[in-house]
């Protein structure tokens, strides 16, 4: 504690449950800045922390905390002493600041910002596009009531522009504008009462957008919070996939941001156990957003009426959009994904969504059960009439009895911890079945494992058929 004679910067007093009941100017001003006020819970989360202590314990503490007012950073030393009642209890403490210290924030890193902000609006959007580099539509994908004449529409429309489809409310410019211009714009859309937000992540490197766009559109308010939206009118059976989901993934997905931005230290500098439970909090909402969607997939895919849309597409193109899709989780790990390169084709007569949301969860598991370092191939080939896409990985491999359980419902294979659910193979399978296809898997211990979706081959008409190249045989791990 701080000798007599000290000169203290500023005084405060905080009631028995950690409200800010009284404070000087500096201490009060930062306290406001971080969202609180006169008389509510200290909202300066390390001060929180140390309050909490000294009424807890009963200790006289005298710690530094940090915090931000939103433009500059506070170190701060602060004595915390206990204040007794009559009787004798906790009644409260004495908050004295014997320094204080304020500089500006540094710039944010331009790349952990962009990739903070992509992360946030993936989960908190309630549509997902995929666009080509000329912002054309490619595939679309969401769940809200609201937006199911849109996604048909914009189904309709593939290959034109994504703004052709909505109103931008002021714009009267020529669409589709540069992306940075349309990146946050408002739009309506058609058969929703929702304003909604655009927002535009471009692929491609070292030009952004030369691989093209993922849209991600926001509703202003969740579904819950409007009225009539897309309300089910009560005459058919409740539906998982249709009822439940959509309310369900909304208050997720806003957990999720909102434990990205405390992770990130965005709202301020905080304890690193703090950023270390708000980490947690996120892993696990997305984990239970993870089983949410696949029980939603399961509903869909078991029901006898599910049939897919098949289209002439480009296995090639697929392949490289997934591994582009899933690079950064691969880099995290220092995992290589090697895609089929630019000028290979494989043609086959397949839906486009349903082809990607199979390669997505089989170089999704690929990276997750790799070792660090190591790569994972994504490979065609045809054989007769049947179009193939290998995901070759250099994990554990499986065993034989373990092959044959692998596309079973809920089958993990005795991985507790993984946060999967246990459905995306059998999804998988279900949905490659009734493309006309199959989806098998080659393995051994220790040598990794090959998964390979088969479909229909599609002709091009350009040139003769030919074989498509050899798949290499991951190597031996032990």
């Amino acid at each position: 504690m701080a000798s007599v004679g000290t000169r203290y910067v500023a005084h405060a007093r905080a009631d028995a449950d950690g409200n800010l009941v009284q404070a000087d100017d500096v201490l009060a001003q930062l306290h406001q800045a971080c969202g609180g006020k006169i008389g509510s819970r200290i909202a300066i989360p390390e001060l929180l922390a140390l309050v909490e202590k000294a009424l807890r314990f009963g200790l006289k503490l005298a710690r530094q905390f940090d915090a931000t007012d939103g433009e500059n950073r506070v170190t701060a030393w602060v004595e915390v002493a206990p204040v007794a009642d009559d009787a004798g209890e906790v009644a409260g403490c004495t908050i004295d600041v014997v320094s204080w210290h304020s500089e500006e924030l540094p710039p944010e890193n331009e790349i952990e910002a962009a990739r903070r902000r992509v992360e946030i609006n993936r989960h908190l959007a309630d549509c997902t596009a995929r666009l080509d580099s000329n912002q054309r539509l490619l595939s679309i994908e969401t769940q809200a009531p609201d937006l199911a004449d849109f996604a048909e529409h914009a189904l309709a429309a593939a290959g034109k522009p994504w703004t052709d489809l909505v109103r931008l409310p002021g714009n009267t410019h020529q669409q589709p504008l540069h992306w940075r211009l349309l990146d946050g714009a408002t739009c309506e859309i058609d058969g929703s009462n929702r304003k909604w937000t655009a927002h535009l992540e471009p692929l491609g490197q070292p030009q952004p957008g030369s691989a093209g766009f993922v849209l991600y559109l926001t509703a202003e308010r969740p579904l819950a919070e409007s009225s009539g939206d897309g309300e089910p009118d009560g005459e058919d059976a409740p539906s998982f996939g249709r009822d439940l989901t959509p309310v369900l993934r909304q208050p997720i997905n806003r957990i999720i941001a909102n434990a990205e931005t405390i992770r990130t230290k965005l709202a301020g500098p905080l304890a690193d156990e703090y950023s270390s439970y708000a980490a947690d909090i996120a892993t696990a909402a997305q984990h239970l957003l993870a089983l949410i969607d696949d029980l939603s997939d399961l509903e869909v895919v078991e029901s006898e009426d599910f049939t897919t849309a098949p289209d002439r597409i480009e296995l090639a193109d697929v392949a490289r959009r997934a591994c582009g899709i899933l690079g950064v989780r691969a880099r995290e790990k220092g995992i290589t994904l090697v895609a089929p390169p630019e000028g290979e084709s494989q043609l086959a007569i397949a839906e486009f969504r349903r082809v990607l949301q199979i390669l997505l969860n089989l170089v999704g598991n690929a990276i997750r059960y790799s070792p660090d370092e190591s790569q994972v191939w994504i490979r065609l080939d045809r054989i007769g009439n049947r179009a193939l896409i290998t995901v070759a990985d250099q994990g554990h491999g499986l065993e034989p009895e373990q092959q044959e359980r692998v596309f079973e419902k809920f089958e993990r294979l005795g991985r507790s911890g993984d946060g999967g659910s246990g459905l995306g193979l059998y999804i998988s399978r279900r949905i490659a079945r009734a493309m006309d296809g199959d989806l098998t898997v080659e393995s051994a211990p220790g040598q990794g494992a090959r998964f390979t979706l088969s479909v229909p081959a599609a002709e091009d008409l350009r040139k003769e058929p030919r074989d498509g190249p050899t798949i290499p045989k991951p190597r031996d791990n032990g």
